[in-house]
């Protein structure tokens, strides 16, 4: 018979094994291999079945195997030395701590996924992943930071392949309890839940599940709570599970509910309610919208008003240059939402207007949620420098008459967390030569500190890993698709001595997970050589109801299948962060072939990469920005393809020759059995990008680039009952009314501008018309740099400001400025005027710009 509910009964704990429980219920375990070794050595069998959760090894090891233990000495030393370990990485000041000057005391980020660990399983991909990383460094760097999410019962899905190749999925139902969760609880002990008065008089109400990582503390709503109806309760049930009013629902529940949380969670814990609020893409934009309303009961703020306050204070980052990747809403469906109880403090039509696509090429009756975040965040970021100037091309119509290359969306390139993701034996052998773990400042290219048979025999050891797993995981497969046996070949796939190409990640069509089979023959011959063969591990998983994606991994695992090449290429399923941490590091090479400039930034290759495997890479994502020529290859890019079938065959034949031509001849040529050549470049990746590609970086990045800049703001506007936002509010106002009618009359340029040399001057005057606005109001710069053929200034232009000359004549105002000249080649020059007031960011953030001629 089935049970129609199921829960772990966890034994008890003596006083000497009491610390196992804080041990298993801070997430800090996952990327301390000391605390997972301890874990491990309880029962090592049971560690594995229960994939390597602490709390779930604890709810099946038994009384008496924990009774032993406590009565083992130096088991209980070792926990001793855990708990103190963990209780100093808590107490202790980190980074942030001796940071000076204005910091936040509190920071909220915002995610719809968030990928901590295999065992945790909510999260799709590198979304996800990317927020997990996040979280972890904030910890690691003593930023004081909250997570805010939701809790899916059914996580995202398992994946499964058939006979016939097709992806299969499934949806095991999580125990919160048993994944180390904790259950917030008022004074009294009874659960905190959160409530969101939606229309036609119904509630959504959630709980709130904490997840301790490390210093930082991760809120997960949960709306399947007895307090629901049955379908209500069914809101948190499938990340990115549904579409419509669902996906909706799910995201005001992350907005709204996530904002109500974190107010509970600081009311209960003391802790400062957050300074800055940080939407990691703009499924949780509707946070925003609740701070308003509560700014608009609370403080008496107008509309505008609230707006300029919570714009100072929203960090917003876009992951996607794909239109498809964002989250649209059909605008009546958003507007019921907008008129009901849950903001009964918010003007519906202007909160729409944040959100609707409402410029030239957008759908005025759609609601697009990174419309919203851009709109709601005064501080907003790309996540590599080419998805930087992708996004302000993609969003460049929210600012109307602002060149692209001055759209306010920075950059800020992103980084993994290098603890969870380098390979514990390449861990042991940094701390045996350098003394510590610290990847990102050691230098791994001098032999005389590490020496070639070291480092291969590190990289030799992880690929064996690779090729064990790998094993193992299509034993399995076949097991639990009924086959009586296991077939004799799926024990001798792969070879740890041949050059080992990686490729996995999600699977929408831009990402060109087929294109390595455009020439299905060619990359036999690759696969099959007899000297120097070449072997391909893949894995990935395709949204539930993209059938695209499936064709792809059918079509690859076809290819697998064939007698000719199925030891040489393997597709393994269910690809998660448990694969990922054997998979990165056992390859030699990581293979990245989206379509060009679609890979937002593609962090997978940065964790290979830290673990000493080199990049295959169209230059896209953060590759464009740091391949230098020595720490792997870029794949050109046939831009001038007359169709997307042209483009894939010249792309797939230079990845073929890459591959023939310079991989394979510099992996197999050897000095005493090392490839010396190839470990060059495996030591240019490791201390070159080392430096670069982890989430410490990131992390420090957004503190000192974004939050700390965006705290300043908060706080100079919240002063004196919030005087300042309220005086930014009527500056927007009076600006907007009265840009219409500014205009530059004249400009007059000295003789320079006939032919000039370096070092002299250029004189310019302007005669500015501002109807109404005063000098105070509007900067008017000269705009100066090289220029193209057709006159162009280029996007390294410069500006300088002009002064205005004394009273209006006629409702005109002359200023005038002079520029040493210092550029040498074709140069040029405009004048334009730009609204001015210290609580703008960029002086084009309101999108008023006005140019000469």
């Amino acid at each position: 018979m089935k049970a129609i509910r199921t829960f772990a009964i966890r034994p008890v704990l003596s006083e000497q094994l009491a610390p196992l429980d804080r041990l298993a219920t801070n997430w800090r375990w996952a990327w301390s291999d000391e605390t997972k070794a301890l874990f491990a050595s309880m029962d090592p069998a049971k560690w594995e079945e229960v994939g390597g959760n602490p709390e779930q090894l604890l709810g099946v090891l038994g009384q008496e195997r924990l009774d032993a233990l406590s009565q083992d000495a130096h088991f209980v030393a070792r926990v001793r030395a855990e708990a103190e370990r963990l209780e100093a990485y808590l107490r202790d000041d980190r980074w942030y701590q001796g940071l000076e000057g204005d910091k936040p005391a509190h920071i909220a980020y915002f995610s719809p996924e968030f990928g901590v660990d295999g065992t945790l399983p909510q999260y799709s991909g590198g979304l996800g992943i990317l927020a997990g990383d996040h979280l972890k460094s904030a910890s690691d760097l003593g930023v004081p930071l909250t997570g805010v999410g939701l809790f899916y019962r059914a996580g995202y899905f398992r994946q499964s392949i058939g006979d016939d190749g097709w992806q299969r999925e499934s949806y095991p139902l999580l125990d919160p309890y048993s994944l180390g969760l904790t259950l917030l609880r008022d004074t009294e002990g009874a659960p905190v839940e959160i409530v969101l008065d939606l229309p036609a008089d119904r509630r959504l109400a959630a709980r709130i599940w904490v997840a301790q990582i490390g210093r930082v503390p991760l809120l997960l709503l949960d709306a399947d709570t007895p307090t629901n109806p049955d379908d209500l309760r069914q809101v948190t049930d499938r990340l990115y599970g549904g579409g419509g009013e669902h996906r909706l629902l799910q995201e005001l529940l992350l907005g709204v509910g996530g904002v109500r949380a974190v107010r509970a969670w600081c009311e209960l814990t003391g802790t400062p309610n957050p300074e800055v609020y940080h939407t990691n893409e703009g499924h949780a934009g509707f946070q925003g919208l609740e701070r308003m309303s509560e700014l608009i009961v609370e403080a008496g703020l107008s509309f505008d008003q609230a707006l300029a306050q919570v714009r100072a204070s929203t960090v917003f980052t876009t992951h996607t240059p794909v239109p498809a990747g964002i989250d649209r809403f059909p605008r009546d469906l958003v507007t019921t939402y907008l008129r009901s109880p849950l903001f009964t403090a918010l003007p519906a039509e202007p909160a729409l207007d944040l959100g609707l696509e409402s410029y030239p090429g957008g759908d005025p009756h759609v609601f697009n949620m990174a419309v919203l975040g851009l709109h709601l965040g005064q501080h907003a970021n790309g996540v590599s420098l080419l998805h930087g100037a992708v996004s302000r091309r993609m969003f460049g119509s929210l600012w109307p008459g602002v060149d692209t290359d001055e759209v306010p969306i920075t950059s800020i390139t992103n980084g993994v967390h290098a603890p969870t993701w380098v390979h514990p034996a390449l861990t042991g052998l940094s701390e045996r030569v350098f003394g510590d773990v610290h990847t990102d400042r050691h230098d791994w290219r001098s032999r005389e500190v590490v020496s070639d048979q070291e480092l291969w025999g590190v990289r030799t050891q992880m690929k064996q890993e690779l090729v064990a797993e790998a094993r193992r995981r299509l034993g399995a497969a076949a097991r639990s698709a009924g086959n009586a046996a296991v077939p004799a070949w799926i024990d001798e796939i792969l070879d740890p001595g041949v050059l080992t190409i990686g490729f996995a990640r999600r699977v929408p069509t831009y990402k060109r997970l087929t294109l390595m089979l455009r020439d299905p023959e060619r990359l036999t011959r690759i696969l099959t050589d007899p000297e120097r063969p070449v072997q391909l591990v893949i894995g990935g998983k395709s949204h539930p109801a993209d059938d695209s994606g499936k064709i792809l991994i059918q079509q690859l695992v076809k290819f697998s299948r064939d007698p000719r090449v199925r030891g040489r290429i393997v597709f393994l399923p269910d690809y998660d962060i448990t694969l990922a941490k054997t998979l990165y590091p056992g390859c030699d090479v990581w293979l990245n072939n989206p379509l060009r400039p679609l890979e937002a930034c593609g962090t997978s290759g940065m964790k290979a990469a830290l673990n000493g495997v080199l990049n295959l890479s169209i230059l896209d994502g953060w590759w464009d920005e740091w391949y230098d020529g020595k720490n792997g290859w870029a794949i050109p890019t046939a831009d001038t393809a007359a169709s997307d079938e042209e483009r894939d065959d010249a792309e797939a034949a230079a990845l073929y020759d890459l591959i023939e031509h310079q991989l394979v001849p510099r992996f197999y040529e050897r000095t005493g059995g090392v490839p010396v050549g190839w470990l060059d470049m495996v030591r240019q990746t490791m201390t070159d990008l080392g430096k670069k590609v982890t989430s410490d970086r990131m992390v420090r990045d957004y503190v000192t680039r974004l939050y700390v800049p965006s705290t300043v703001n908060e706080r100079a506007l919240r002063a004196d009952d919030f005087a300042q936002a309220r005086s930014l509010a009527a500056f927007v106002s009076r600006v907007r009314s009265a840009w219409g009618s500014v205009a530059i009359a004249h400009v007059e340029g000295s003789d320079a501008t006939t032919r000039a040399s370096t070092g002299e001057t250029l004189e310019i005057e302007a005669s500015v018309r501002l109807d109404g606005l005063s000098p105070d109001d509007v900067a008017v710069e000269l705009v100066y740099g090289r220029t193209d053929e057709d006159d162009v200034i280029g996007a390294d232009h410069s500006a300088v400001a002009l002064q205005a000359q004394g009273p209006p004549v006629d409702g005109v105002i002359p200023y005038r400025g002079v520029l040493p000249l210092q550029i040498t080649g074709t140069f040029g020059y405009t004048v334009r005027v730009v609204p001015r007031h210290p609580f703008l960011v960029s002086p084009v953030e309101l999108g008023l710009v006005t140019y000469a001629g």
